[in-house]
């Protein structure tokens, strides 16, 4: 059986900054009851998340994060503009954070980031087969480009430098794509 969705009574702007618009929603749901909920503003732009394998080794990079202060180990990630293919917003990314572009390229699958407060989709790729290539970005300072092991992937699962949830769901995904192409 397929739940009625609540209502939407009214939205309002709670708070907005350069980023970020929160909004109110007023709902009701279908047993009567009005509740309010707080989100982001939804946004059509979706993101990517990219999976570097050269040769043996995983490309990762080391970025500061604003939220914890201080530098994170993750992969290649960043905004699908208007009209970009996932694929197109990897190859984009992969070459403006770490100066080289991919050739061969597997969708693993998309990831929803928190969708009780925010609408945002993030696409996983893994990206093979790279060539060099610098596109500019708009990092405020060189990333740090780590080569890790491919033949070490639990051991970075267990890393205390590489813990944000996105960054361990694709390498989840990457561990056992890697398994059925065995």
């Amino acid at each position: 059986m397929k739940k009625q969705l609540p209502h939407i009574l009214s939205l309002s702007t709670v708070a907005k900054s350069r980023l970020f618009e929160i909004q109110a929603v007023d709902l009701k749901f279908s047993n009567g009851i009005d509740r309010t909920y707080e989100r982001f503003r939804p946004f059509n732009r979706d993101s990517v998340m990219v999976i570097a394998i050269d040769g043996e080794d995983l490309l990762l990079v080391r970025e500061y994060a604003v939220g914890t202060e201080q530098y994170e180990l993750g992969f290649v990630k960043g905004g699908m503009d208007t009209g970009e293919t996932p694929e197109q917003s990897a190859n984009r990314e992969l070459q403006e954070e770490i100066g080289l572009g991919a050739k061969k390229w597997t969708f693993l699958r998309t990831m929803k980031i928190n969708p009780q407060i925010m609408g945002h989709k993030m696409h996983i790729l893994l990206g093979e087969d790279l060539y060099p290539n610098q596109l500019e970005g708009d990092e405020p300072e060189p990333l740090e480009i780590v080569h890790y092991p491919l033949s070490q992937l639990d051991a970075l699962l267990m890393s205390d430098e590489f813990n944000e949830a996105r960054n361990l769901t694709a390498l989840y995904t990457l561990r056992d794509y890697l398994k059925k192409r065995q």
